[in-house]
């Protein structure tokens, strides 16, 4: 019964992404930036409740930009998740542009794309991260760089971080967790790890226990003098403590 309850999502699912994907192909050249962002947000709203995932968000999600979103890393799920909790522009490893349907849809919400094999790449993106935030919107960055196990956070990387310092404008720390419905504890399906295929990850987030997703909102903050890396430090420890609380 759980695999066949999984195989209905996943059609739901898969439908729903077609339909996204004809509204980013044939509305969104004809929309505003306003209600490209209201309906991205309503989108991925709607997919995690197919998808069977009640999201909870604590705390402030920001009213307007220009802002930097700073988040843990866990599963493809988190860009649903976040978008769902207040539309942001991510920037995503430049394999995704790729993927079928899934890249047309990251990138029609104004996904940036980084190549993390090429060191110099992150200037590029630095640059561009820093142009839309002096244009007033809200960017969202993964600074662990990968995808962790949801017990304790990967350092935070502080290349991307500069982009807020070049800007000059405040960074809001974000808390991401899956919760075990039953247990209260973290819920391993949806996590995306190591060997993990897309295709495996999102059967076993669909076939497993069910459970639902925290956002927990920190307050904004700016620099106040610090370089890049020991903000990225400072933040690390802002989202453990969110999350402890998420």
């Amino acid at each position: 019964m759980k695999a066949l309850g999984a195989v209905g999502k996943l059609a739901r699912a898969l439908a729903h992404a077609a339909g996204g994907w004809i509204t980013v192909t044939f509305r969104f050249p004809r929309c505003s930036p306003a209600q490209r962002e209201a309906t991205v947000q309503a989108w991925a709203g709607q997919m995690l409740r197919i998808l069977g995932v009640p999201l909870r968000v604590e705390g402030c999600p920001p009213a307007e930009g220009p802002l930097l979103l700073v988040s843990n890393h866990l599963s493809w799920l988190d860009i649903l998740v976040l978008h769902a909790a207040r539309h942001c522009r991510f920037v995503s490893k430049s394999d995704v542009k790729h993927w079928p349907l899934i890249g047309a849809l990251a990138t029609g919400a104004g996904t940036l794309y980084i190549e993390r094999e090429k060191r110099r790449d992150a200037m590029r993106v630095v640059h561009h991260m820093a142009e839309s935030l002096r244009a007033g919107e809200i960017v969202a960055v993964f600074p662990e760089g990968t995808t962790g196990d949801g017990e304790d956070l990967l350092p935070f990387h502080g290349n991307l971080i500069q982009a807020a310092i070049s800007a000059e404008v405040p960074v809001q720390p974000v808390a991401l967790r899956f919760v075990d419905r039953r247990t209260g504890q973290d819920c391993p399906g949806p996590l995306y790890l190591g060997d993990d295929t897309l295709l495996a990850s999102v059967w076993r987030t669909l076939a497993g226990p069910p459970f639902e997703a925290h956002v927990r909102f920190g307050e904004p903050e700016t620099a106040q003098g610090r370089d890049r890396r020991a903000w990225a430090h400072d933040l690390r420890e802002v989202v453990a403590r969110l999350r402890e609380r998420a």
